[in-house]
């Protein structure tokens, strides 16, 4: 029997005490960007086990505040985390091995020595290999071992059932059904009709507490990791996709969240206009919210699903934050993006609902693209930290709000982010004008690509801004190849892991320290306790 599972809501602030915008006055640190998929690990992919510790322990020896990572939630089509399979699931792919055989729930020898490619994640036998793992796990678990961890399970099943059930089900079905998108699953389950639903959580019961055993192992694992990094005086720094994936638990789950056809296909899909990244603007076949019907839920559905990343992160950049004020609609259908246009979204009531449950808005916006008056007076009504990229900066306008100079204190410096080049490639890549205009603002003559990347580098650390943060391929330097994400491009991306060479690494995580202290941010580690020595100044 699969464990019951409760069905009521609880919405609670602990998550968030001490961790609401903006960041308060005098407040500089750093950090750096690395998704845990691109962690060493000799099993195909970063996990959450000793690498994830030992990344911590460089990041507090460098002098840095703060680890962000890209969405956490479970990969679907293209292995894309900002198309997760779930907005409330853990992605199970990160599940360490080494944890498991620490936790008494397998041995190493049983799954030998896999020999993985280095420097990518081939996910198609990463998948196959972690599912071996969980699946052994899973079956010394119901065999007895670590008896002790049931009653956790078991609480776990429960308190987490609002969360969990739904994901639980989709994915078993999605099993079932050989990962077809549930639309072309038996119209009865894609149209949950209630007694089918009952006859496939019987039929399923057991591969349903599988994929349960794995959100427990996931979460346990991330929380005691997120204890040793805050111990540590570093903080976790999530991402949020805005929308959901089409063929996702949520879309299935609570389709009248969502403007779908008659056909539960998205009948106007998001995007963006043509922009920085894209001269067609991009497609990015979401569904779009029914925002009215969130309205009148009080926007449930969104509390729930920031308290359940909160749970393991310290704060959460909101992907695309603009589409809060109002948000690009394409036509279903439309061959690029060009043909959208602009919808209102809900505004400052959205963020007056989230601050009231959770006690306080521990959020960045990702307000980068075609920000109007509107998108900035809706941030700034919340007091919500913003982002400047430096790779925007240069092309020849003294009023370009990403030169560093013009970041704001309560704003977020990015040398790029996970969607940008590398530096590296950026510079190497730079017209004329634009490379000219880089040095020239440096005052100094032109130097070699490797100097331009520390000089960015130096340039974020030094500005303003409360926070500065450093993707890791930055730190070392390297080219395009290195690239997490090309905009647009659907395939081979997600997949950079870093090299293994310590020597390197460890002379950029000195170079950072040594920035880092010369520009003020070093030591200054946690966001709620300098907030509460401004506190007590004016007190």
């Amino acid at each position: 029997m699969i464990c019951e599972l409760q069905s009521e809501v609880s919405v609670h602030d602990s998550h968030a005490s001490g961790f609401s915008a903006p960041f308060p006055p005098g407040y500089r640190a750093s950090g750096v960007l690395l998704h845990v998929t691109s962690l060493p690990s000799r099993y195909g992919i970063g996990d959450v086990g000793p690498e994830a510790f030992a990344w911590v322990d460089r990041l507090a020896a460098a002098g840095q505040s703060w680890w962000q990572v890209l969405p956490l939630g479970p990969t679907g089509y293209g292995n894309s985390p900002y198309q997760a399979l779930s907005s409330f699931a853990a992605n199970p792919l990160v599940i360490s091995p080494d944890q498991l055989a620490e936790d008494g729930l397998m041995g190493l020898d049983d799954i030998g020595d896999p020999s993985f490619p280095s420097g990518y994640v081939d996910f198609d036998r990463v998948i196959r290999f972690k599912n071996r793992v969980l699946d052994l796990a899973w079956k010394n678990f119901q065999n007895g071992f670590r008896q002790d961890l049931r009653p956790s399970f078991d609480k776990f099943c429960e308190e987490k059932a609002h969360l969990q059930k739904e994901p639980a089900l989709f994915m078993a079905l999605r099993d079932k059904f050989r990962e077809t998108p549930f639309r072309e699953w038996p119209a009865a389950l894609a149209r949950r009709d209630p007694k089918a639903l009952e006859n496939a959580r019987r039929e399923l019961a057991a591969t349903m507490n599988r994929f349960l055993f794995g959100q427990f192992i996931v979460l346990r694992h991330w929380l005691i990791l997120k204890e040793y990094a805050n111990q540590r005086g570093v903080r976790l720094l999530g991402d949020l996709p805005l929308f959901v994936s089409p063929d996702s638990s949520d879309v299935w789950a609570d389709p009248g969240l969502f403007l779908l056809d008659k056909d539960l296909r998205p009948a106007v899909e998001a995007g963006v206009p043509p922009d920085y990244f894209s001269a067609h603007g991009q497609l990015w076949g979401n569904p779009v919210y029914n925002w009215d019907q969130l309205r009148q839920t009080g926007y449930r559905w969104w509390i729930n699903r920031l308290i359940a990343r909160l749970e393991y992160l310290d704060a959460i950049r909101i992907d695309h934050f603009r589409a809060f004020e109002s948000g690009w609609q394409v036509p279903a259908g439309s061959p690029t993006a060009q043909s959208g246009h602009w919808a209102p979204g809900p505004g400052g009531d959205f963020f007056e609902k989230v601050r009231r449950a959770l006690g306080g808005l521990p959020l960045l916006a990702e307000d980068l693209g075609l920000i109007t008056p509107a998108v900035t007076s809706l941030r700034d009504q919340f007091q919500l930290p913003g982002m400047r990229v430096l790779q925007f900066a240069f092309n020849g306008d003294p009023n370009n709000p990403h030169l560093p100079h013009h970041c704001i204190h309560n704003c977020v410096a990015y040398t790029g982010t996970h969607d940008n080049d590398t530096t590296l490639g950026w510079h190497n890549s730079l017209p004329d004008h634009e490379r000219r205009n880089f040095w020239n603002y440096l005052q100094r003559s032109p130097g070699t690509s490797d100097e331009a990347v520390w000089e960015l580098i130096r340039l974020a650390l030094s500005s303003p801004a409360a926070l500065a943060i450093t993707p890791f391929q930055d730190l070392l330097v390297l080219d395009s190849s290195s690239r997490m994400n090309v905009p647009g491009k659907a395939v081979n991306q997600w997949g950079w892991r870093s090299p293994g060479d310590d020597m390197a690494i460890s002379a950029a995580f000195n170079r950072l320290y040594e920035l880092t202290n010369a520009s003020g941010r070093l030591g200054r580690n946690s966001w709620e306790s300098d907030r509460r020595v401004q506190e007590e100044k004016v007190r």
